[in-house]
């Protein structure tokens, strides 16, 4: 039993959905696996195991940010035996090229956290997905009915949510990020440490570039397609 998860033993299935909402957890369980049950409620942030097509699945929120997302997919790798983690978050959108409601396959995802500095003694790592997984999305994303279009590229993780230099992102964008969300470069990090697969598949909820964007149920209940696309691809390699 992990310290925050706090599951028993073989309560948590090898492919996890990792939303940083644990209410799109539930929405999750609820609406997209069949018997579903809530195996931890821990300070609010639920994880549910059921089935999909036949595939044993769970979902467990994440929180917000790579510290937060780091101690529940730590756990997961470690103490569950996670063999693979697919985020379905939100991101918002950098660039006119996206809008709202497209879905970002994030390749890799750069970043201006200060975590992957300490692990690698200031020296700069590429978090990348996992490349199964990643080709496994594409090819959902392409066999999948879907009013949202996707593109594959870059996220940037950032960990500011309102950020006082907003113009620090503009490098990125100039070099390919799509989106900005809080916590792909960590999970890839973690994955990579671990030998495990990881891929982020994020719906874009809001625009940084013309100010759209949903509202917070929404973004709880309503992003249907990157969960299929996510299913899909997990269950796919």
């Amino acid at each position: 039993m992990s310290t925050h998860i706090a599951a028993q033993p073989g309560q948590i299935a090898p492919i996890v959905l990792f939303p940083g909402d644990p209410l799109r957890a539930k929405w999750i369980a609820e609406n997209f696996l069949d018997d579903a049950e809530l195996y931890s409620e821990t300070r609010g942030m639920l994880g549910f195991t059921g089935t999909w097509e036949g595939h044993r699945i769970s979902v467990q929120g994440s929180g917000m940010g790579q510290p937060s997302m780091a101690i529940y997919a730590s756990e997961l790798f470690e103490e569950y035996d996670v063999q693979t983690i697919v985020r379905v978050g939100s991101c918002g959108a950098l660039t006119e090229k996206l809008k709202v409601r497209d879905i970002v396959i994030a390749n890799g995802a750069c970043t201006d956290s200060g975590i992957n500095r300490v692990r690698f003694h200031g020296l700069d790592y590429a978090p990348v997905a996992d490349f199964g997984l990643l080709r496994a999305a594409v090819e959902a994303s392409e066999a999948e009915p879907s009013d949202s279009a996707v593109h594959v590229g870059l996220l940037f993780s950032s960990d500011q949510f309102y950020s006082t230099r907003p113009e620090l992102t503009e490098p990125f964008v100039q070099h390919g990020a799509l989106g900005v969300e809080m916590e792909a470069a960590g999970l890839y990090t973690l994955a990579a440490f671990h030998g495990r697969r990881a891929l982020a598949i994020c719906t874009v909820s809001d625009h940084i570039v013309t100010g759209e964007q949903t509202t917070a149920q929404e973004r709880e209940q309503t992003f249907g397609d990157m969960i299929r696309i996510a299913l899909r691809a997990a269950t796919s390699v």
